[in-house]
């Protein structure tokens, strides 16, 4: 899928590498979400490139492992390779490129409900915790 990205009127200018793996981690992990639920993904994704903790670069961040794990569910276990992008997801991630921010500084998510209890252990006593959205609880 080709994808054409209109530098000039976004906050974020993606290569079209980067452009591409935005949407697609935005349509695994929360395709069946509202269109805030997905400029929630998107917006912390971005949050993550900006921040001096993380790579400096979506398809980078997306694809990042910490301790041989995937940070994101959907690379380890292939649907995001298998993601089939919808239109709703391309209007939400254009929002966001455009400067909408609606992620409170958010630079963490999760699906309590589909997480390891483990991981939800480091989750509550390592992070501080914003909001929950939809599926997603959001952290920082």
């Amino acid at each position: 899928m080709d994808y054409v990205v209109l530098e000039k009127e976004y906050k974020y200018n993606l290569s079209e590498a980067d452009y591409e793996a935005l949407l697609k981690i935005v349509q695994a992990e929360a395709g069946n979400e509202d269109e805030e639920g997905k400029m929630l993904v998107a917006g912390v994704i971005l949050n993550r490139v900006d921040s001096c903790k993380f790579p400096e670069t979506v398809t980078e961040v997306v694809m990042q492992r910490e301790n041989g794990v995937y940070q994101f569910s959907p690379v380890a276990n292939g649907t995001y390779k298998r993601a089939n992008v919808t239109e709703e997801t391309i209007a939400a991630v254009e929002r966001v490129l455009k400067g909408e921010d609606i992620t409170k500084g958010a630079l963490y998510f999760v699906s309590r409900k589909y997480a390891d209890p483990e991981k939800m252990r480091w989750f509550d006593n390592s992070l501080t915790k914003l909001f929950e959205h939809g599926g997603h609880e959001f952290f920082m």
